[in-house]
């Protein structure tokens, strides 16, 4: 059962028990990421994250890594380009333990002046690392290639330049003006009792002040660009792609199973043609993201440089499909149950039980039951899915990136114009 909640601060609370397991999960979601820092400010809210590890005022680094290794549990975060999340899972009997440490955490840190030094160049490898993988830097290039200077085109990691010149004031100014109570989502999931659970974060965040920051969002506008980053690797790795919907779209579930019938699995039209049928890639999948006013699709591929014109044609010709014949029956029932057992199974495990609480109550400000979810992707229909595909997925508007070895920047914007071409000539078509 599902229950929410709201301190006398403002801090929200979503719980939902789960008795016939011995685990909880349990996250602090603070409503605050890279979209939110400016230019000189990039990596801002990943470094604040970081930091947070670095010791309070009532344990070390090291303390803090031990406790709940010490009991078996796992302790991490992430950051996202508009939120940030501090997380555990441990036995339910270790709860008040999580709970206690995640509070010292987030609102009793001491950022330490040598600790901020150490830590940045941790980061600064973390940009070295990402830099040296070619498949994961190549969906940042896409980002920052349609959504041009938007700060949701930027690395949520920020660049070396922007990281090295971030201060201790710096830091500490924009931690507190982000971390307050408006600002938070406590959410837990597994087996625990939600009152006693609301006593202990009475108890532990209830005397922090501060209201919430309104957030003044001004959506990205896209832009239809080709760009290349040279970089010496044995594969080019592609983004190809345009403008999605943002998360509260009605929509959100007709892109959600286009997306499953390009390129959402090995039983996926662009895997079983480009790589099954073809042999022209090892990987090639589709995404969707989507943000609070925007959202992002994308087509990725790795492969050698000589299929690169064949694979974008194929990419091309299979959206073509969808957006004139659309799928048929037994097709559109196939990427149905695959997006239903996709969701119910990931619902066995309490940390996904979690995760689904605290973002939904972030962007939605509610939380949509799995069966709601079910029915309602049950109901999206043919007609649905080719009008969307007809309005969001024109081949001539896309954007296309590249990280690889280009000889050329120009000639891969020729590969980008020879896309456009053939959509335009194949809608005219």
């Amino acid at each position: 059962m599902i229950e929410t909640a709201e301190l006398a601060n403002g801090v929200k609370v979503v719980t939902e028990k789960i008795p016939h397991v011995h685990s909880a999960s349990i996250g602090i979601w603070v409503d605050v990421g890279s979209r939110d820092e400016g230019e000189h400010q990039a990596g801002v809210t990943h470094f604040i994250e970081h930091l947070l590890f670095k010791g309070t005022e009532r344990r070390t680094a090291k303390e803090i890594a031990e406790e709940l290794d010490a009991v078996g549990g796992q302790l991490n975060a992430f950051t996202t380009k508009e939120y940030t999340c501090y997380y555990a899972r441990v036995l339910d009997e270790h709860l008040p333990l999580a709970v206690d440490l995640l509070g010292d955490m987030l609102f009793h840190s001491r950022f330490d002046a040598v600790e901020i030094d150490r830590e940045r160049n941790v980061i600064l490898e973390e940009i070295k690392m990402c830099e040296d993988a070619p498949d994961e830097l190549v969906h940042d290039v896409f980002a920052g290639t349609i959504w041009q200077d938007h700060p949701l085109g930027r690395p949520v990691i920020g660049s070396e330049q922007s990281v090295r010149n971030l201060s201790r004031d710096d830091l500490l100014s924009f931690y507190k003006q982000f971390y307050i109570p408006g600002n938070i989502v406590v959410a837990a999931a597994g087996n625990f009792e939600p009152g006693q659970l609301m006593e202990l974060l009475n108890r532990i965040f209830g005397g922090l002040t501060g209201g919430g920051k309104k957030r003044c969002f001004v959506a990205p506008e896209p832009s239809k660009q080709a760009f290349c980053r040279t970089k010496d690797t044995e594969q080019v790795h592609l983004c190809l792609g345009a403008p999605g919907l943002p998360m509260d779209h009605d929509q959100i579930y007709v892109f959600q199973l286009i997306n499953t019938v390009l390129g959402g699995g090995l039983s996926s039209r662009l895997f079983q043609e480009i790589r099954e049928q073809r042999g022209l890639v090892y990987s090639v999948f589709s995404y969707h993201s989507s943000y609070h006013d925007s959202g992002l699709f994308c087509v990725y591929a790795g492969l050698s440089m000589r299929n690169v014109g064949e694979a974008l044609d194929l990419i091309v010709r299979e959206i073509r499909k969808i957006q004139r014949q659309g799928v048929s029956q037994a097709e559109l029932q196939r990427v149905k149950d695959q997006l239903k057992g996709n969701l119910l199974l990931s619902l066995e495990s309490v940390g996904t039980r979690m995760s689904r609480l605290g973002k939904s109550q972030l962007y939605l400000g509610k939380i949509t039951s799995p069966e709601e979810i079910v029915r309602r992707v049950m109901a999206v229909t043919n007609d649905d899915i080719m009008e969307l595909a007809r309005t969001l997925l024109q081949p001539e508007y896309f954007s296309l990136a590249s990280v690889g070895p280009w000889p050329d920047a120009d000639i891969f914007r020729e590969v980008a114009v020879r896309v456009r071409s053939a959509g335009e000539k194949d809608h005219e078509g």
